[in-house]
């Protein structure tokens, strides 16, 4: 089993949370909700308000989430549901677990090649499609 942070529209309560609970695309189990060690810029950016974290270790916020045990089929559906490699990378980011005192290495799908203006987004520290900013996610 692998491990996955979450942190914008597969969290619990947001739009595509609903993938990580389908049997049919292989098991993801909660493991609790973290946050990154490191700083990133967390942006909602393009047409349809997409959240993403931008491959820039150090520089933002630390940014929450969930993280999740997923077997192998989750997490080559996860890859082809997050357009791996050409809409986001899977990279690894340290996650440091709330409430136990313990910091897991996970797999986050991260952006790295961007719009220069994304840069000078707001950045963001918990992301929900619903949330003050006012930018609505818009689903595929």
């Amino acid at each position: 089993m692998a491990h996955v942070f979450v942190y914008g529209t597969l969290k619990t309560g947001q739009p595509n949370h609903r993938v990580l609970l389908e049997g049919a695309h292989g098991r993801a189990a909660f493991r609790g909700w973290g946050r990154t060690v490191e700083p990133y810029p967390l942006v909602i950016a393009g047409q349809r308000n997409v959240p993403r974290l931008l491959n820039l270790p150090g520089r933002g916020r630390r940014v929450a989430g969930e993280v999740y045990a997923v077997d192998e089929q989750m997490l080559r559906f996860l890859d082809e549901f997050e357009g791996c490699p050409d809409m986001y990378q899977r990279t690894r980011v340290t996650v440091a677990v709330e409430g136990a005192g313990e910091t897991l290495q996970c797999f986050v799908y991260t952006t790295a090649t961007y719009p220069p203006e994304w840069v000078h987004l707001p950045y963001h520290d918990d992301y929900d499609s619903q949330g003050e900013h006012g930018l609505r996610y818009s689903p595929r």
